[in-house]
């Protein structure tokens, strides 16, 4: 793997995460890559996608270096998947009064992760939530809809990253 040029536009393809300079081996959701993604269904949304902010576990590894705006993930942080919520695909503290995504969790899939900007602006109601480009399993298993890369790769491309760059995710 090399490292990314800077201010690098990311494109998800084949089982690969690939950079202008170089590529790495990605997983993705359970149910592939999908242009109708419904909250559940296990699938990675296509399209083309802002890179909104980046989250890590202070208690695990060092604030990032980047331009994306970025803060420590805490115990209570929860993203919304309910579709039902005002807040649905968002962050929210917990205890919360919807269903939610966890973000403080035992293995080291969220230690870092970038947010992908799909169903952000607008937000649609059971259109998917909480897709993230975080750390891969050891094993590469499936998500539930991100995109996941060795931690190495994350923290490498990290720096590089800002708002005004993209990711292409191609069926």
């Amino acid at each position: 793997m090399k490292a990314a040029s800077a201010d690098e536009n990311l494109e998800y393809r084949g089982g690969w995460l690939v950079w202008r300079e170089g590529r790495a081996r990605a997983a993705i959701g359970r149910a592939g890559v999908t242009t109708h993604k419904i909250e559940g269904d296990g699938a990675t949304p296509a399209g083309v996608f802002p890179l909104m902010s980046a989250y890590y576990r202070a208690d695990r590894i060092e604030p990032p270096r980047t331009r994306l705006p970025f803060r420590a993930l805490q115990p209570n942080d929860a993203w919304v998947d309910d579709p039902a919520d005002g807040n649905y695909n968002r962050l929210v503290a917990l205890p919360y009064r919807a269903h939610t995504e966890p973000m403080w969790l035992d293995d080291a899939v969220y230690d870092l992760l970038i947010v992908i900007g799909y169903n952000m602006a607008p937000v649609v109601p059971g259109a998917g939530s909480a897709i993230f480009l975080h750390v891969a399993r050891p094993d590469f298993s499936p998500t539930a809809g991100c995109i996941a890369v060795e931690k190495s790769v994350l923290v490498s491309l990290l720096p590089l990253l800002s708002p005004a760059r993209m990711l292409t995710i191609r069926i």
